[in-house]
């Protein structure tokens, strides 16, 4: 089930809505970054390195705070795909490839580097430029049992990991999925920024908006009928929960019409092979559809993925990884847009017992542009859940 895609290699930008970050408000973004982080480093209190984990209440009414000091500009790049793609590549911020160090070979390390004082502390203040531009499209958020609850996770190939169905691995296709199909509260948009990719190595998106099906396919893949279990990035204890079934896609009340369509897709943890004949045909032609649409991006320094999650499925090339500093290295941001709502009946389902990071709550502001989220303009609560609990930490981007 994890081989669902072909190795596609092909780069096809132009099916890809594209849109240009102005070079000011660009610089703006990360001059703003590199503020908050020279004023959460000289406080008196001597807390800088908490600041550094993303969740210290100071960081956070900081980006709230200030947000607002962005230029009109960022929220336009920030908005939502526009088109059936479900994907937009936002170009881009001023980076230079020497000034974050070497690739770091995990996450972990990643993480840890971050907060050394004796590192280059760019990768910190592209954390804080990316949590600027989450907040400028939505509510940024963490998992608790991804990459220990961190809003901005590092996507970077790892030893022993070349093979795994993880944003860890290389060597193998990492399979299209929608992010955190699993959970009611997974993200509505995607964040991918890259700051290193000298080999070119590809995204890959998939619409669903784009695909072909017949009346009947739409009609069985919008039956809820199988579960969707956590990806190996959340461990083991599922287990202990009720697996409900799901639809795998849906429109709105007055049918199943391409233009409106919505799905969840994870074919690599859904249990197909408990599916009945006729729904195994039906997914088998979701899937080759959308292989058909599949467009690939290879993102260069500076460049923002955005991928609308309800629309879109993601996924990676393989590549050769060399683990000598210079491979590529994304960072991922998961937005909720409080604008949108999901349908009724994911209200009651468990998620498996994993747990969001939530600091940040909406807010309006009435001179919000028209067709592009509000700023936020308020302080805002922080929920931060520290409940100790089974699931693992590997990503899966």
């Amino acid at each position: 089930m994890k081989g669902v895609l072909s190795e596609r290699k092909t780069l096809h930008p132009r099916d890809i809505e594209r849109r240009e970050l102005p070079t000011t408000a660009a610089q703006a973004v990360r001059a703003l970054a590199r503020e908050i982080c020279i004023t959460l480093d000289t406080r008196p209190d001597g807390t800088a390195g908490i600041a550094r984990t993303l969740t210290d209440p100071a960081l956070l009414e900081q980006i709230d705070a200030r947000v607002g000091e962005l230029p009109d500009a960022v929220r336009v790049a920030m908005r939502p795909p526009a088109t059936a793609a479900g994907a937009t590549i936002v170009g881009k911020l001023p980076l230079r490839d020497a000034e974050f160090g070497p690739t770091p070979p995990s996450w972990v390390e990643a993480a840890r580097w971050s907060g050394e004082s004796d590192r280059p502390a760019s990768s910190f203040e592209l954390d804080m430029a990316m949590l600027l531009l989450a907040r400028s499209a939505g509510e940024p958020f963490g998992w608790q049992g991804q990459q220990g609850g961190r809003l901005v996770n590092n996507i970077v190939p790892s030893p022993g990991h070349e093979h795994e169905q993880s944003g860890a691995s290389s060597k193998t296709l990492l399979s299209p999925h929608t992010e955190d199909a699993f959970h009611p509260d997974r993200a509505n948009l995607l964040m991918l920024v890259c700051l290193r990719n000298p080999d070119g190595v590809g995204t890959t998106v998939s619409s669903v908006r784009r695909t072909e099906l017949s009346e009947d396919e739409r009609r069985l893949l919008g039956t809820p009928t199988l579960p969707i279990l956590p990806d190996v990035s959340y461990g083991t204890g599922h287990e202990h929960y009720c697996a409900p079934p799901l639809p795998t896609l849906w429109g709105t009340e007055s049918g199943y019409e391409t233009a409106d369509l919505t799905l969840r897709y994870d074919p690599a943890y859904t249990p197909l092979d408990d599916a009945d004949t006729e729904l195994r045909l039906a997914y088998a032609r979701l899937t080759a559809e959308l292989e058909r649409v599949c467009v690939t991006a290879a993102l260069a320094p500076g460049e923002l993925l955005l991928v609308d999650n309800d629309v879109a499925v993601h996924g990676r090339v393989p590549f050769t990884a060399r683990y000598d500093g210079t491979d590529r290295w994304l960072k991922r941001v998961n937005v909720r847009l409080p604008e949108r709502r999901r349908r009724s009946a994911e209200a009651d389902e468990n998620g498996y017992g994993q747990r969001i990071v939530a600091p940040f709550r909406a807010a309006s502001n009435p001179l919000a542009i028209d067709g592009v989220p509000a700023r936020a303009n308020t302080r805002t609560a922080v929920r931060l859940d520290t409940t100790q609990h089974d699931r693992g930490t590997v990503e899966h981007p």
